[in-house]
């Protein structure tokens, strides 16, 4: 049974050397609010997080300590009986409902106790995540989907038929997954905020290690990326692919204008290219630079936003969150309808544990849904892993299958002390500064 919910604000000082700095958000602090599910009766301890970039992580951490009540009491076996209860729960609240809906600091603070609780579930049945939901039925998965906003587009049936598809040769892809592991890219090397010299540095290194598909940041004035773009090309050449993402700063118009210059550069797909929340604006983008694709989707609030861009086809590429969407759940929903659309899902990683979540879906994705990985990419950042009890592996520029059981965002304790804001020891010596 949960017996109580912690909630830790947990930040580190990646802005003192410009990890994770773009366009739009230039002097990030990667953080999370870590959340643990005590547990009486001898059930796993549950962990999750939600990922911020500084402040404003202390309101996700207040608002985690609100939506947790509801789950206190509760058990484990009833989360696994019924999928969507853990949903439910923390998601029809009105009074904290009214701060949404279903979007901003409690959707992401939803999904921090969502993901915990499937960790629970996941580390109860001594399994990875994402072979404890290969392994279900498709009734099952189904059951965990809220359909409400987006029957019109996916239908409870067609889902469960998608699902059963795929259902019988799960069995090969698994073992496929443990052999090859799954295709990735590396955003680690093109920070808007690194010298050229830097950038030249980390490609020429990532591309030792194995990586063929980079991802840079633009969004800054033109010229210089185009420069960053040409730099690029000179140090790697035209056999590997190139992504850029801009983070939200254009307009429709600076965007098709921007997009046009680099296409000499052989864009693989532009992320982000104006607000998050601009679905017809996406889809004129994707009119104009057309064949050059467009990836959205790191700050689209929920499945009902997704249902719109798939459905004005106005994405090229889905990029889940783990934590923007309402965890496992809400994820899986998308994923079928990214399925439907024929879009491939390529989930948005990086920042502080996303790397550890993502794996899973992308793997659950592959097992249960798409039953492909063409076309398929998880994003990968090169920061932070350390903290991890169990870190991604990465080999050859693919993601190995994760084997311990949960969800793989159990952080080391000291690390978590050491990082716990304002009073953890990294923090009390910056402020000493």
């Amino acid at each position: 049974m949960i017996v109580g919910i912690q909630a830790r604000d947990i930040r580190f000082p990646t802005s003192r050397h410009s990890h994770g700095s773009d366009a739009m958000n230039p002097d990030p602090d990667y953080s999370c609010a870590y959340v643990t599910l005590e547990m009486s009766g001898g059930d796993p301890a549950g962990n999750g997080l939600t990922f911020t970039i500084g402040r404003g992580n202390d309101l996700c951490v207040a608002a985690i300590e609100g939506l947790g009540r509801h789950l206190v009491g509760r058990t484990l076996d009833e989360f696994e009986d019924d999928l969507g209860l853990v949903s439910r729960l923390l998601l029809n609240d009105s009074q904290y409902r009214w701060l949404g809906p279903e979007k901003g600091v409690v959707h992401l603070a939803a999904a921090a106790l969502i993901n915990a609780v499937w960790d629970a579930l996941a580390k109860r049945a001594g399994k990875p995540l994402w072979r404890y939901v290969s392994d279900m039925s498709s009734e099952r998965i189904v059951s965990a989907i809220d359909f409400r906003h987006i029957s019109d587009y996916l239908p409870e049936a067609e889902a469960f038929e998608r699902l059963s598809q795929q259902a019988a040769s799960r069995a090969v892809r698994i073992s496929q997954l443990l052999q090859d592991g799954y295709p990735a890219y590396t955003t680690s090397a093109g920070w808007i905020g690194y010298s050229n010299e830097e950038i030249v540095r980390r490609l020429k290194e990532s591309y030792a290690e194995g990586w063929r598909h980079f991802k840079i940041k633009v969004g800054g004035d033109l010229e210089d990326d185009l420069r960053r773009c040409a730099l690029f090309r000179e140090t790697l050449g035209p056999d590997v692919r190139l992504s850029v993402d801009a983070n939200q700063v254009w307009n429709v118009e600076s965007a098709v204008r921007a997009i046009k210059a680099m296409a000499p550069y052989d864009i693989y797909w532009v992320e982000e290219p104006t607000s998050p929340d601009d679905v017809l604006g996406h889809k004129a983008i994707a009119e104009q630079v057309a064949p050059i694709l467009l990836a959205t989707g790191e700050h689209a609030h929920n499945r009902v936003m997704f249902k719109q861009f798939l459905q004005a086809e106005a994405i090229g590429f889905c990029q889940i969150d783990s934590c923007r969407l309402a965890g496992v759940n809400e994820v899986i929903a998308v994923m079928l309808m990214a399925n439907k659309a024929g879009i491939p899902v390529c989930p948005h990683a990086g920042g502080v544990g996303l790397c550890e979540y993502v794996q899973h879906l992308s793997m659950i994705d592959y097992v249960c849904i798409s039953g492909t990985m063409d076309g398929r990419v998880i994003e990968h950042a090169a920061h932070l892993h350390q903290h991890f009890q169990n870190p991604i592996e990465i080999r050859e520029g693919r993601y190995l299958a994760p084997s311990a059981p949960g969800y793989s965002v159990d952080l080391w304790p000291e690390s978590a002390a050491a990082h716990e804001f304002p009073f953890g020891k990294v923090w009390a010596e910056e402020m000493a500064t």
